[in-house]
């Protein structure tokens, strides 16, 4: 069963969404997804996992979003 919640807080939905925004473009110094801020691993194992370890990698791309500088 699908809960709708706001925007900013998918990782509570269930279940969880992919945050893939259909921007693939993996950046070689940081490691990340530029789209999504995942790592390579992080994206292959995502249609596999269950919803405890996305919500975990939605806590590091929380994380991350406070650690990378947009601009």
């Amino acid at each position: 069963m699908s809960h709708d919640l706001p925007p900013g807080a998918p990782e509570l939905a269930t279940p969880v969404p992919s945050p893939c925004i259909s921007l693939c473009k993996m950046n070689r110094d940081s490691g990340f997804c530029e789209g999504c801020l995942r790592t390579i691993d992080e994206i292959v194992a995502w249609s596999q996992a269950d919803d405890a370890f996305k919500r975990g990698v939605w806590a590091a791309i929380r994380r991350r979003e406070q650690l990378i500088d947009f601009e």
